[in-house]
């Protein structure tokens, strides 16, 4: 063996040990957070302190993907079903604990590796601060006195500070519906209307409410944390008001099932310096991001957090499945109702192109029986054919709706679909223009479907 030769052997041994030694070390490459809610919200905006300081503390770019839709379904599940490789980190939040209760996914808590909690931030109950009511007990006595007359809000039906609400009446010995919830797009309109004397009550986080709190407009009566919350000394927990309710909106991380444990334990490793205050850049800490935002920096240990989390779902799972909460779910259209409704509608061609199919077959009076005959099959297995394709489409929408969205999957599908049923391209891209949105203004603006937004947001 020549000097050349010995050379390239070594230097292509070497590579190869150099790329081992790479594949081993971990993290190599980008990691990414995937984010259930929109950018510029809370979770948004911890998310991305959260990457801005990993990306510090491991030596790697860490960027944040914010995959909205389905009331927080689409981000769960896209970060709980990604590849376990832990290059995909979930930020979960409190809907994790609800949404399987209410059928909207499959998911729970069970279903993911837990690597920390970050934020609690515990709802309260506000009032003007010219209320008549000074305690709990004084509003308790309202309400009992007056049934059904007064409203609150702080969110949609069936919101987070709907259940919050809600729970704390039945802690007090009360019907759910004893006051009226008002439905309204959060905490902010909530306060308004509550600020304008159109409701009574609002039920929100401290953070949310602190800005009129600070002004002296607002005053809490009672907040669902397990402890006085710092900065909220005077204002009592209701466990100290003695109703036994506790409840808190979390953020946190985790990474999908089957992640090689050493990598779990240097994200776990990481995120715990980082919620400490340990990593700091340019004078900057999580905690004082934390402080300064007003969100509560109460954090959790993986094993603190997965007993956090099983306590909150069996709590939050026998309020949302009591008589009250049950009713909210009657009659109500989910997002994938459109695909089995469109299962149906097929299912109902085939039947009925079968039944067609039949009915004009001609009687056998001539020599071309056999031929007629064959036709005849031939249609019927044509029909049943593009039927089962038809079905295969909505297989298909289902798999695939929370990743691509409704809009641009649906558009697609039904144009292939159209296609195959012999319709010209052009007329079916007019076809799909003009039924998509029809269809998508039908679930998503009158019946308020969550349908999935995708990747691209639509």
């Amino acid at each position: 063996m020549n000097m050349r030769t010995l050379f390239v052997w070594s230097l292509l041994f070497s590579s190869l040990l150099m790329g081992c030694e790479r594949q081993e070390a971990f993290p190599n490459r980008p990691i990414t957070l995937v984010c259930p809610w929109s950018p510029g919200g809370g979770t948004d905006q911890v998310s991305r302190q959260m990457a801005y300081f990993l990306e510090a503390e491991l030596g790697t770019p860490c960027t944040v993907i914010n995959a909205t839709g389905g009331q927080g379904v689409t981000g769960h599940r896209r970060g709980m079903m990604a590849r376990p490789d832990g290059y995909t980190i979930a930020v979960i939040t409190f809907e994790l604990n609800t949404l399987h209760h209410q059928s909207l996914t499959t998911l729970t808590y069970e279903d993911m590796i837990p690597l920390i909690s970050v934020n609690e931030d515990a709802a309260a109950i506000w009032v003007p601060a010219d209320s008549p009511w000074q305690t709990l007990d004084d509003l308790v006595a309202d309400i009992k006195a007056n049934p059904g007359s007064l409203t609150a809000s702080g969110t949609a039906t069936g919101g987070a500070w709907h259940l919050a609400f809600a729970g704390w009446l039945q802690s007090a010995g009360l019907e759910t519906t004893a006051v009226k919830w008002i439905p309204k797009g959060g905490a902010d309109p909530s306060v308004q209307e509550l600020m304008s004397g159109g409701i009574d009550l609002v039920c929100c986080s401290l953070p949310e409410a602190k800005q009129y709190y600070d002004r002296g407009e607002l005053r809490a009566l009672g907040v669902m944390a397990e402890e006085t919350v710092p900065g909220f000394e005077d204002i009592k927990t209701m466990r100290e008001q003695n109703f036994d309710w506790v409840l808190v909106g979390w953020r946190g991380f985790a990474v999908p099932p089957g992640t090689p444990q050493d990598r779990v334990d240097v994200l776990r490793t990481a995120m715990q310096k980082i919620v400490s205050g340990e990593v700091v850049i340019d004078d900057k800490s999580f905690p004082k991001f934390m402080d300064q935002r007003g969100f509560n920096n109460r954090w959790r240990t993986s094993d603190d957090f997965h007993e956090f989390l099983a306590r909150n779902d069996q709590s939050l799972g026998k309020l949302l499945n009591s008589d009250a909460f049950a009713s909210l779910a009657e009659g109500a259209v989910g997002p994938y109702d459109f695909p089995m409704l469109l299962g149906l509608l097929l299912s109902g061609l085939v039947i009925a192109q079968v039944v067609i199919s039949r009915r004009i077959q001609t009687p056998a009076i001539t020599d071309q029986e056999s031929l007629e005959t064959s036709t005849q099959s031939e249609n019927v297995s044509s029909s049943i054919i593009n039927v089962l394709f038809g079905l295969g489409m909505v297989l298909l929408y289902i798999l695939l709706a929370e990743t691509v969205g409704f809009l641009v999957l649906t558009a697609g599908l039904l144009v292939m679909f159209l296609w195959k049923l012999g319709t010209k391209l052009t007329s079916a891209a007019v076809i799909t223009i003009i039924l998509v949105p029809l269809v998508y203004y039908l679930f998503a603006v009158i019946l308020r479907v969550p349908l999935p937004r995708g990747w691209w947001g639509v």
